[in-house]
């Protein structure tokens, strides 16, 4: 069911630049209720702008998506990067960033990945799907790095299950009614698997 909205809901000023708003705009109404849904007029609608500017700051729909989705990329590689600096071992970090999907899957206004839910309406060739298959390469490089990191034995496959796991845990919460139990067993999966790639010893041992 679509979510109506005003302009007077939208949380950018209106004395913002064009840009800035149409970002936000379609951040708001895309995760919210996809990105095929949305159409154009929406869009000017809530961001308080109009269609030619629309078309002269980003030239389409598709790069207004690819903009939109880029710019939820760099969210998460901050956010990212902020967990990990803030634990002490690549173990820590492996735990600290499972312990943020459930944070996520938590909030009132989760809606499952936008660059899952925006590759799932993508074309072939369409913006939404090349940001979305960057943001996976991205993740998965991370998790890749803590396990060499962590000491496991196969980081690229072990960095591969963790990947997968932290990926499908948006899935499963979005598509069941429990979210927060399917974050507990995504969690508690991770942990199982650490566990037995990277006993607590080992890491303990390894840690600066």
């Amino acid at each position: 069911m679509a979510v109506k909205t005003t302009r007077a809901e939208s949380t950018v000023s209106h004395r913002a630049p064009a840009r800035e708003r149409l970002l936000a705009a379609a951040d708001k109404l895309f995760y919210a209720e996809g990105v095929h849904v949305v159409g154009v007029d929406r869009i000017v609608e809530e961001a308080g702008v109009t269609k030619a500017s629309l078309y002269n700051t980003f030239g389409s729909k598709d790069e207004l998506v690819r903009a939109y989705l880029e710019n939820h990329l760099r969210r998460r590689q901050k956010r990212v990067a902020g967990i990990l600096a803030a634990q002490r071992s690549p173990r820590e970090q492996i735990v600290a960033m499972f312990a943020e999907v459930e944070d996520l899957l938590a909030g009132s206004e989760f809606r499952g990945c936008r660059f899952i839910s925006a590759a799932a309406e993508a074309r072939p060739g369409d913006a939404g799907e090349a940001v979305a298959a960057a943001y996976r390469a991205w993740l998965w490089s991370v998790f890749t790095d803590l396990a060499r990191a962590a000491g496991a034995k196969d980081p690229k496959q072990f960095g591969r299950q963790l990947f997968l796991l932290y990926d499908g845990a948006a899935v499963a919460a979005r598509m069941d009614d429990d979210r927060g139990a399917a974050a507990k067993a995504v969690r508690t999966a991770a942990l199982s698997l650490l566990d037995a790639a990277i006993p607590a010893k080992a890491a303990r041992r390894r840690a600066p």
